[in-house]
C-alpha cells in the first residue's frame, strides 16, 4: 500500500498507536451519519465506501446513526450501493439523536454489536457532538475512528469549511434574491433568519453575497436603536425597502422579536418576517460541498490505514489536516471580524 501519510499536513499531537492495531489489520470499517442532516453526506459516504474498496477492505452502514449501533441496524455496502447519490440531500444512511448512545450501558451494547458484526474501524460523519461520541468509543473499547465534519454551520474548528455549508449559503442567497423582489415592489423591509444557534457564518455570508442591509450574529453585540437609525438612514439616502439577516442565535431574540422591535420604534415601516428554518438543510448539494465531500471521505479512509485515530479530518488551505476530536470539540470555527466589516460598507 502506498505510504499515505504523504496525503496529510499534520498540525497535531496524535493519539499513539492501539494494541487494536497491532494485533488486528482492520478488514472492514464502518460508516455512519449522525446529528443533523447535511447536503454532502451522500457524497461523504460514497467516497468513504469507494475508497475503502479500493484498498480491500470491507465496508458496513450503520443505519440511523448512534441509534443503529445500539438496535444493530448493519447492512453490507458495495460500490453500486452508492451509485447515483453523490448529487443527493440528505442521508441515505438516515440520522438520528441517540441520548441512550450517551450512557455507559448504551455505548457497550453498540460495541457488542460491532465486535459481533466485525467492524475494525468506524468512520463518523457529523458535528462536534457526533465526535464526541467517537470519542467515547475510542476511549472506553479502543475502537479506531476517524471524523468527517458535516453541518451546515460550518462551526467545527479545524477545516474552512464543514460539507454542507456552501449548499445552505446558496440555498439562503436563493430566498434573499426572491424576496428582494417583492420587498423592492412594496416598499418593505423583510427579517430574514437562517440557521446558526451559535455561529453567524451563514447569515454573514448570505448577507454580503445578497446584498443586505443590516446584519445580526451571535458573535457581535447588536442593538435595536442603532439598527433603527440605520435603517432611517437608508430611507433618507431614498432606499425604500431593504432585507435584515438575522442568525436564529441573535442576542436580541429571533427575526420575528427584532422586527416587533424596530416596528415599534419605527411605526410607519412596512415589516415582513421569513424563517427560512430546515430547507437550508436540503436540496443537492453544490459542487463545491461534492469535491469537500469527495475529498474527506477518501481522506478519513487514509487516516485510519494511517493509524491515526481519534481525529477529524478537515481541509485548510487546500490541504487534508487532522485534528484530535478534543481540539474540534473544545474550539469553534471564528468568524472574520473583517468580513462583518466589508458587510456594513457593502451595506451603504
Amino acid at each position: 500500500m502506498q505510504n499515505v501519510a504523504s496525503s496529510f499536513v499534520y498540525l497535531h499531537k496524535f493519539y499513539p498507536l492501539h494494541s487494536y492495531s497491532m494485533q488486528n489489520k482492520i478488514k472492514r470499517i464502518g460508516v455512519l451519519t449522525s446529528g443533523g442532516d447535511a447536503p454532502g453526506m451522500n457524497a461523504a459516504i460514497r467516497a468513504v465506501v469507494r475508497t475503502a474498496i479500493f484498498y480491500k477492505l470491507e465496508v458496513v452502514g450503520i443505519s440511523q446513526g448512534y441509534g443503529g449501533l445500539i438496535d444493530n441496524k448493519i447492512i453490507p455496502l458495495q460500490s453500486h450501493s452508492v451509485s447515483k447519490v453523490i448529487s443527493l440531500g440528505g442521508t441515505f444512511l438516515k440520522s438520528s439523536r441517540c441520548p441512550a448512545f450517551y450512557t455507559p450501558e448504551g455505548r457497550t451494547l453498540a460495541m457488542q454489536h460491532i465486535l459481533k458484526a466485525e467492524i475494525d474501524a468506524l468512520v463518523v460523519i457529523g458535528g462536534d457532538g457526533s465526535f464526541r461520541g467517537a470519542q467515547l468509543l475510542l476511549e472506553e473499547h479502543g475502537l479506531p475512528v476517524v471524523g468527517v465534519p458535516a453541518t451546515i454551520d460550518n462551526d467545527i474548528y479545524g477545516t474552512d469549511f464543514t460539507i454542507g455549508f456552501d449548499t445552505a449559503i446558496n440555498t439562503a442567497v436563493q430566498a434573499i434574491d426572491k424576496l428582494r423582489d417583492t420587498a423592492d415592489s412594496h416598499n418593505m423591509v423583510f427579517f430574514v433568519e437562517v440557521m446558526g444557534r451559535d455561529a453567524g457564518f451563514i447569515a454573514l455570508y448570505a448577507s454580503i453575497a445578497g446584498g443586505a442591509e443590516a446584519t445580526l450574529i451571535p458573535e457581535l453585540p447588536s442593538d435595536i436603536d442603532k439598527l433603527c437609525s440605520y435603517l432611517e438612514w437608508d430611507r433618507r439616502k431614498n432606499k425604500t425597502s431593504g432585507i435584515v439577516i438575522v442568525a436564529e442565535g441573535e442576542e436580541q431574540g429571533s427575526a420575528v422579536d427584532i422586527a416587533r422591535k424596530v416596528k415599534e420604534k419605527l411605526p410607519g415601516y412596512d415589516t415582513r418576517v421569513t424563517t427560512l428554518g430546515h430547507i437550508q438543510r436540503g436540496g443537492s448539494p453544490t459542487c463545491s460541498d461534492r469535491v469537500l465531500a469527495s475529498v474527506l471521505g477518501h481522506g478519513a479512509i487514509e487516516a485510519l490505514l494511517d493509524g491515526q485515530w481519534g481525529v477529524m479530518v478537515g481541509q485548510r488551505n487546500g490541504q487534508l489536516v487532522c485534528t484530535p476530536f478534543e481540539e474540534a470539540c473544545a474550539k469553534h470555527n471564528e468568524i472574520n471580524k473583517k468580513w462583518c466589516e466589508i458587510a456594513y460598507v457593502l451595506s451603504l
